[in-house]
């Protein structure tokens, strides 16, 4: 089947991560030009509105049109920065996954870390203290095996996570905006039932996008149901769970404690480094913050690249595109 060339840009610096031997994965008769996250340079501008294909993660008012754009395509699951309504009715807006895999081990990693203190351990036998020795009563540990895991949506990531906590042993429940019936979970509660689900849970796990539905979710009342031991993970984005709620909870020490990967505040092409929030997590001792890097890994990058290559491919020979959000209007 003949295909159509395409012109394809990689706007900004996200994009550009997935950009390194893209070429070996499309026809050469494509061409693919790399811009600015400013569009700010010489001919860039003419280039973003050209194109037939844009991959990048935003779209506002401050940015040109797209105006020949058939396929808008995000490089990751995310496109809460995408201003729909900004799109050319003819294009398509479509999303990767593939992070799934990486993220369920970022969760189980995190979760036995509660339980299996091999870091403490290490650290206190080269001090010579003993202090997890078998035998002593006061060395017993929990296992992650008897606990219940709670999922808060149940996508690609929740369902692969829940498919590794199974493997370990542990029950799994699920909140998530329609009914589930699955083979790996236990019990099921639609959102309605959000309070109910949060205490039956020793972990809870927030896997949701970010929209006017799930933004503030987890708010305070929610926090206020969960055990006084359960430990709150966010791997969704960082607004679905009320930021000063969350704050607030573990600075009063309301639940076990926190795993956030996914914040309030990132870093900016003018600003390198910042704060995640507004609230002073740093300073306390019952959460684990990392950078928004539990989906980052070189197997993701591999499995985006391949599904934007796949639907430029049938782009280009006018067959259905796969991961579609939304349709052309025309």
């Amino acid at each position: 089947m003949n295909t159509q060339p395409l012109k394809i840009v990689f706007h900004g610096q996200n994009a550009a991560n997935f950009r390194h031997g893209f070429e070996a994965l499309i026809a050469p008769e494509h061409e693919v030009l790399d811009l600015s996250d400013a569009l700010d340079q010489t001919g860039e501008r003419a280039h973003y509105e050209s194109a037939d294909v844009v991959i990048g993660i935003k779209l506002n008012a401050d940015m040109p049109q797209s105006l020949k754009a058939r396929l808008f395509h995000a490089p990751a699951a995310g496109t809460d920065a995408v201003n729909t309504a900004l799109l050319p009715a003819h294009c398509t807006l479509a999303n990767c996954f593939g992070h799934e895999n990486a993220i369920a081990e970022y969760v189980i990693a995190a979760l036995l870390m509660r339980h299996v203190p091999l870091a403490r351990a290490d650290q206190d036998l080269r001090a010579q203290r003993w202090t997890y020795w078998a035998g002593r009563p006061t060395a017993l540990r929990t296992e992650l095996g008897e606990q219940t895991l709670g999922l808060v949506g149940f996508g690609h990531i929740a369902q692969t996570v829940a498919g590794r906590a199974k493997a370990m042993g542990m029950r799994v429940h699920v909140a998530n905006r329609s009914p589930i019936s699955h083979a790996v979970v236990d019990q099921s509660w639609t959102l309605d039932g959000l309070h109910d689900f949060m205490g039956s849970c020793d972990a809870v796990v927030v896997c949701l996008p970010l929209t006017e539905n799930t933004q503030g979710l987890i708010d305070a009342t929610a926090i206020a149901a969960m055990r006084p031991d359960a430990v709150l993970l966010n791997v969704g984005r960082g607004a679905v769970i009320e930021e000063q709620a969350l704050y607030e909870a573990l600075k009063n020490r309301q639940i076990g404690g926190a795993v956030i990967d996914t914040w309030y505040q990132y870093p900016t092409p003018t600003q390198a480094e910042c704060a995640p929030s507004r609230f002073d997590f740093a300073s306390l001792d019952n959460v684990l913050m990392t950078p928004h890097m539990s989906g980052w890994t070189s197997g993701t990058v591999r499995r985006r690249q391949e599904t934007l290559a796949e639907n430029i491919g049938r782009l280009s020979r006018g067959e259905s595109l796969i991961n579609v959000l939304r349709g052309p209007l025309t």
